[in-house]
């Protein structure tokens, strides 16, 4: 089972990595994915 992201709690995971630790959180990794292919050179318009 999942719990409930309260927006709260979206907007703080999009900009925390998680240094230190194993892991990434869910929304960081998404967003950074997005990043990337938004800065990607070879993307065509």
């Amino acid at each position: 089972m999942t719990k409930k992201i309260r927006p709260q709690d979206n907007s703080a995971n999009i900009n925390n990595p998680n240094k230190g630790s194993s892991g990434t959180n869910r929304q960081y990794d998404q967003s950074q994915g997005n990043r990337g292919k938004q800065l990607n050179p070879n993307k065509k318009p």
